[in-house]
């Protein structure tokens, strides 16, 4: 439990580090974006990781099967915020070539959550794929 509020932690100051300094920089359109999309989906990130609590891991486990919150829309929604905060704070930096780095991202997280759903399946069972079919991503 300790390292989740750690990483919790973490996370949020850097988030107000970055935001202490991107206000700092003249607003222009990207930068405006970026941040529209950046903070909203900080917001829903630490909401998705409170949600997921003692069952969060770095390496795939399966300790309960979360099917709350943000997690009955969505079986992947760290993923999915985290990317969105990466392309906001890449349209923050007004350098939308940096949206490249999608093409190497978005295939390591398939390949994470094939490895996780997999664990989570033989874990669970039929309630997981149930649970998946009911989910997006």
């Amino acid at each position: 439990m300790k390292t989740n509020v750690l990483t919790m932690v973490v996370l949020v100051v850097a988030v107000v580090v970055f935001l202490w300094y991107a206000l700092a920089f003249p607003p222009t359109p990207m930068r405006i974006a970026g941040l529209a999309i950046l903070i909203p989906a900080f917001t829903l990130l630490l909401v998705a990781r409170i949600q997921l609590g003692a069952a969060f891991s770095v390496q795939a486990r399966a300790s309960e099967l979360v099917t709350r919150g943000i997690y009955s829309r969505i079986r992947n929604p760290i993923y999915v915020f985290g990317g969105l905060m990466i392309a906001g704070v890449i349209l923050w930096t007004e350098r939308p070539v940096f949206l490249l780095i999608f093409v190497v991202l978005v295939p390591m997280q398939i390949l994470r959550v094939r490895r996780e759903e997999q664990v989570l399946e033989a874990k669970f069972g039929t309630a997981y794929l149930e649970y998946k079919q009911k989910t997006w991503f």
